[in-house]
């Protein structure tokens, strides 16, 4: 079970007696540290240990209004959103911040790094509060580590957070009059992480009923849903791509016309896939910004690339 597991977080769901397995395979698999998913991540893993021992450059802050929240990236590079992210108007005024003292750490399970959370946890919900600000959280797995792990480990989280989703869908709210029905039909791309958080899926689904956007009901959702399967590339690399090609199928045969992601990694991971089947993949805050007008649906030219434009980028 250790080496074949790919960490997709579904056994959590799945469990009849809520036992969370999850947890004891992933401390299983980086105590024994044999497994693929350990040795393959290991060189990464030592270096977000060295960053939270030792301290890392790797922070980018950029100071937005005094009384505007800040939105943090995470650990994600900027290069690994949409071009035009941080240029949006959903975000402005906003403090950005990313870098390895603000990683969630939960995602570090994915690496066979699941005690990273407890060990520097605090660390990191230290980190943003020195920002004295209200904190958005980009990724739900920073959301997961002040709203779910936080409570578990007895880490006081003394800022007030959001998660991306809320955030969003309270702007969307206030700003109707600048939104455009898209009228279109979605497939939505859960990540592992949210199997620890289902209840975000009320706040997307109010995200879609504001812009038009239809979620089609298909094989692959809820608690059948498949992961990206970007830890699996590690374990068994034809499982991975016949679980993507699996997905990926689900979603057109239901007349989805793109597939909607909300995490970076499954973003990265699956375009390949869908770029090859024709299928438009969005990320969810580029979908919030086609529905106001910031940048087009994604074409499919017909020689196997699918491009997107921007729209207004002056006004932003």
């Amino acid at each position: 079970i250790l080496d074949s597991c790919i960490t997709c977080n579904a056994c959590f769901q799945y469990c009849p007696t809520g036992a969370d397995p999850t947890d004891l395979i992933y401390r299983m698999q980086e105590k024994i540290g044999t497994g693929p998913i350990v040795t393959g991540f290991k060189p990464f893993v030592d270096s977000v240990i060295k960053t939270f021992e030792r301290g890392s450059r790797d922070v980018q802050v950029i100071e937005g209004d005094p009384d505007k929240p800040a939105i943090s990236f995470d650990s994600f590079p900027f290069t690994q959103f949409p071009e035009g992210t941080l240029e949006s108007r959903i975000f402005k005024g906003m403090t950005v911040v990313r870098g390895r003292k603000y990683a969630s750490l939960v995602g570090m399970a994915h690496m066979g790094g699941e005690s990273l959370t407890e060990r520097y946890g605090r660390k990191v919900i230290d980190s943003l509060t020195e920002l004295g600000k209200d904190i958005v959280y980009l990724h739900n797995e920073g959301y997961i580590l002040a709203h779910v792990r936080a409570r578990e480990l007895g880490i006081d989280v003394p800022y007030k957070y959001t998660h991306l989703f809320e955030y969003m869908r309270g702007y969307l709210m206030e700003n109707q009059n600048d939104i455009t029905k898209l009228n279109k039909r979605v497939a939505y791309q859960p990540n592992c992480a949210v199997r620890w958080l289902p209840e975000q899926d009320v706040w997307l689904d109010e995200i879609f009923e504001l812009i038009g956007v239809e979620r089609v009901s298909r094989k692959y959702e809820g608690v059948n849903a498949l992961c990206c399967g970007g830890p699996a590339l590690f374990v068994n690399r034809e499982l991975a791509m016949n679980i993507q090609r699996e997905n990926i199928k689900d979603a057109m045969d239901n007349r989805a016309e793109a597939l909607i992601t909300i995490c970076p990694m499954c973003d990265t991971v699956m375009r390949d896939e869908t770029s090859k089947a024709g299928l438009p993949q969005i990320f969810i805050t580029d979908l919030c910004r086609i529905a106001i007008g910031e940048v087009s649906w994604p074409e499919d030219k017909g020689d196997g690339s699918i491009v997107q434009t921007s729209i207004h980028s002056n006004s932003i």
